[in-house]
């Protein structure tokens, strides 16, 4: 493992100017979730559930473990360990995953033991996108009550409007307001330090909070209420795991300069002004955040509080979309219509389907709970989850492909657990107060993600039938040759050896072939992104047929056209205006025998089999050159 990351080489200018452009930018994408954590976290450590009394033991004892979760967590753990585990430049718990699949790196029990693990916690990050909005928005409307109480009844009609208009803002990508977004976190976070600061200033013995001395208090005088109160105390680095996987746009160098020069500073001055507050004003502990401000600030801090919760918001959905996006190249989803919305930026990708669920979804959340202390309790349980199986998934990489000694790796991963699991355990104290939901959606989403994935399997291993090398056909095809048609045929199939079945059954219904036949799989490596160069390889094979390896790395959305015209360097010419593309399309019909899946995934498989994105789609191919020949099958 190099010490050179490749997303690095995008900004290649080490002037100010170099860093200070993509750290602007890293700060509306990557730091909009935990940049906004301030509105509710440490409020619903004093005004929720298991709230405690704001005495300044307390307050003090909440503010240290605030300090040292945001250095544990994120500086050390995400910003100093974390980002050095990516898969080409990639970061998340999928790309972590697809760096362990290789099986000369796992063997086969811890391969079944990990795979479920990871999809677990990626499944989990659904309900998560579904949470920060509404959680987010939420409170940031809430401010109206400080302001004006008599608006408090507009507060959830005023965060719906906003939600709705932000989802369907959505398809329209954010490349042409992305640049807004930087600057106008740059001003929140600088509003953050600006109104913490204030706080300090009234009550500066607040900074003896930094020592950790106070925490370990806080837990002998709080006992159990103390284990409670770490749950929302979690609230503060809820972005951690989104930090991770947002590594890939930038680099580990402007998200590392971001939150050193200024996210970290403006959040800790930001969480000691409030304490500063509630040391003067104990009575503030319904808002605290809010408090800070003097009045005449209310009604501008407010507006630009929604702004951002909307830029963390956006950012958290494009994040599924390119979760989305990497679990139907890895097998793990069904196809679904995927937009592109960006020509310079691969990672702005618009997903219909998930947009519309989790619209539906925040917005149920919204109405459900009602307010933004109401839904703490579903915020946290999804994350410290997918905090607990990075860590796992870390450990196994040290050992296995950084090849660390088993002694080093275990000390390291059993530091990182010392902090999840009592996060964790203290999240999962919440299940009855709405924890529920996380677990209900990320199981839900589990399900299908290994139901897709298992029934695709027993599909094509149904399907494999006789395996007839391509050359044997051809053979028997010279021996018998059938009348052959101008123009080309490219047969799609995901066998990278044999004949394809819907060949065979093309020629035994239609007599004919055309004069040049293609055989084309579309590969996903286990990598996020193969080059242009790498992207194709051929095989020309005799009486007119060639075999075609289309890679694609599980960031990518494949494009066969574009793929087929880079065939002509290796000697296959193909007019895209002459070419019919014949795809299979499989019905699933109940087995006669007993299913390979149990009836009821069998039933789903064929739901989701159904209601899959048509390859013609998923493929880009002309809808006009597209010939589908159906097949019933069993699995």
């Amino acid at each position: 493992m190099g010490n050179r990351h490749p997303r690095d080489d995008q900004y290649p200018d080490h002037s100010a100017r170099g860093f200070l452009l993509p750290s602007l930018t890293v700060l509306g994408v990557v730091y909009g979730d935990i940049g906004t954590s301030p509105l509710y976290a440490l409020r619903e450590c004093f005004h929720g559930g298991h709230s405690l009394p704001p005495t300044p033991a307390n307050v003090l004892g909440v503010l240290s473990l605030i300090f040292w979760a945001l250095t544990l967590v994120i500086s050390v753990k995400y910003l100093t360990f974390m980002m050095r585990a990516d898969n080409r430049g990639e970061g998340g718990i999928l790309a972590l995953l697809s760096l362990l699949m290789p099986a000369n790196r796992l063997s086969s029990r811890q391969r079944r033991l990990l795979l479920p693990l990871g999809l677990f916690g990626a499944a989990f990050l659904y309900g998560d996108g579904a949470i920060t909005p509404a959680i987010s928005v939420l409170s940031a409307v809430e401010g109206l009550k400080i302001a004006a109480p008599e608006l408090e009844g507009s507060v959830q009609p005023l965060t719906l409007a906003i939600l709705v208009a932000l989802f369907l803002f959505q398809k329209r990508g954010t490349a042409k307001v992305g640049l807004v977004f930087g600057p106008t976190m740059a001003v929140w976070f600088i509003t953050l330090a600006v109104l913490g600061v204030g706080g300090i200033l009234q009550a500066p013995q607040v900074l003896g909070a930094l020592s950790p001395h106070h925490a370990f208090q806080f837990f002998l005088a709080n006992g159990r209420l103390a284990f409670f109160v770490l749950g929302a105390v979690f609230l503060v680095v809820t972005g951690g795991e989104a930090l991770y996987a947002d590594m890939g746009h930038f680099g580990p160098r402007p998200i590392r300069l971001a939150w050193f020069v200024l996210v970290f500073p403006a959040l800790l001055l930001n969480y000691l002004g409030q304490g500063a507050l509630l040391l003067l004003r104990p009575a503030e502990t319904r808002e605290p955040f809010f408090h800070l401000a003097p009045d005449w600030a209310l009604y501008p801090l407010v507006l630009l509080a929604t702004v951002a919760t909307v830029i963390a918001s956006q950012a958290v959905i494009s994040g599924a979309f390119s979760l989305t996006r990497q679990a139907i190249q890895l097998g793990y989803s069904p196809r679904l219509r995927l937009v592109q919305t960006s020509s310079e930026e691969i990672g702005q990708v618009y997903c219909p389907a998930v947009n519309n669920g989790l619209m539906l979804t925040t917005l149920a959340l919204v109405i459900g709970f009602g307010s933004s202390t109401s839904l703490a309790g579903a915020y946290g349980v999804a994350v410290t989850t997918t905090m607990v199986i990075t860590t796992v998934l870390a450990f196994f990489l040290m050992i296995r492909h950084w090849r660390w000694h088993p002694a080093i790796a275990g000390a390291m991963a059993a530091l990182f657990l010392a902090i999840d699991l009592p996060f964790f355990g203290a999240n999962l104290l919440k299940i009855g107060h709405g924890g529920w939901f996380p677990i209900i959606a990320g199981g839900a989403v589990f399900v299908v993600m290994t139901t897709w994935h298992r029934g695709r399997t027993e599909l094509v291993a149904t399907l494999q039938g006789a395996d007839e090398s391509l050359s044997a056909f051809i053979e028997a095809l010279a021996a018998d040759p059938p009348h052959r048609v101008p123009g080309t045929a490219v047969f799609m199939t995901g066998r990278t050896k044999g004949t394809p079945p819907i060949l065979h059954h093309h020629l035994a219904h239609n007599q004919v072939l055309h004069e040049q036949v293609v055989v084309l799989t579309v590969i996903t490596e286990e990598l996020p992104r193969v080059p242009a160069a790498e992207r194709v390889e051929v095989t020309l094979l005799p009486l007119g047929f060639a075999r075609v390896l289309v890679r694609y790395g599980f960031m990518q959305s494949p494009h066969v056209p574009v793929a087929l015209r880079q065939c002509e360097p290796h000697g296959l010419t193909i007019d895209l205006e002459d070419i019919t593309y014949y795809l299979a399309r499989e019905r699933i019909i109940a087995p006669r025998r007993s299913p390979a899946l149990l009836v009821w995934r069998e039933k789903l498989f064929a739901f989701l089999n159904r209601n899959a994105l048509g390859a013609t789609v998923f493929f880009n191919l002309p809808p006009e050159q597209v010939v589908e020949l159906g097949q019933q099958v069993e699995i």
